[in-house]
């Protein structure tokens, strides 16, 4: 139970502390980013040892015999004779290396999910092929391969792609195709950014559900003392940077 009250203590601390830069920058913010970031690079850094280190490489060779894995290794040895000057040129072989077999690996499904699966949903029948009842038309926009959504990705792959060929002008029955591709292209972004937003939104509302929850007496009131804390230390230190410049004038 302790254990839990100290990190109740901990969390709501350091919330506040992140928040109170919608003050203006402080100390008690930097303080936090930079634990922040301290304790993240340190828990990569300890992850990254366990898993790879001991249990993909160490392992595998000690106990299993797995000679191949020198071959890895060896390469991972030349990324960091870049911190050796007269050696730094071997470290080259090693990052061509990885920039071409992460290109190979990243062309082939970038090409399949962004260009030949978008060619697809775009090619789809606009009209399906029902037994029994010949030529149906579905309107169900719940399902992505429904007929009507395939003419909606028609239209939009067309208009899109129409927007950006410049080498029509876009006046008359172009512009309207054109400022189709463009209302389009502004619903792609839109959904883009909100899916953003909602990420961002679920973040904020973790820190505010720990606050709430902390507040209880079980823990202490973490939160409403380290609320008068922040507020009084935000204060004071206002008040001394603004004394400051009169010092030293």
């Amino acid at each position: 139970m302790e254990a839990t009250t100290l990190g109740a203590w901990m969390a709501t601390g350091l919330t506040l502390f992140i928040f109170s830069f919608l003050y203006k920058d402080n100390p008690l913010f930097k303080l936090a980013e930079h634990l922040y970031v301290g304790v993240s690079v340190g828990y990569t850094i300890v992850k990254t040892w366990d898993s790879v280190i001991i249990h993909l490489i160490y392992r595998p060779i000690v106990d299993q015999g797995e000679i191949g894995l020198l071959i890895p290794v060896a390469i991972g040895l030349l990324m960091l004779t870049r911190y050796v000057p007269k050696a730094a040129w071997m470290s080259r072989y090693a990052f061509a290396f990885i920039v071409g077999l992460g290109s190979g690996l990243a062309i082939p499904r970038t090409i399949s999910s962004f260009i030949l699966k978008q060619v697809e949903d775009t090619v789809r029948p606009l009209l399906s092929m029902a037994g029994g009842e010949g030529l149906t038309f579905s309107m169900n926009l719940l399902n992505p391969a429904s007929n009507l959504n395939a003419i909606i990705i028609l239209i939009g792959v067309s208009s899109v792609l129409f927007y950006f060929f410049f080498s029509i002008e876009h006046s008359g029955p172009g512009k309207v195709v054109a400022r189709t591709g463009i209302i389009f292209l502004m619903i792609a972004f839109g959904a883009a950014f909100g899916y953003t937003v909602m990420a961002r939104m679920s973040l904020l509302i973790g820190r505010l559900t720990d606050l709430i929850e902390f507040s209880d007496a079980s823990y202490g009131h973490p939160t409403w003392w380290l609320l008068i804390l922040t507020v009084v230390a935000l204060f004071l230190l206002g008040r001394r940077s603004s004394s400051a410049p009169s010092q030293s004038e």
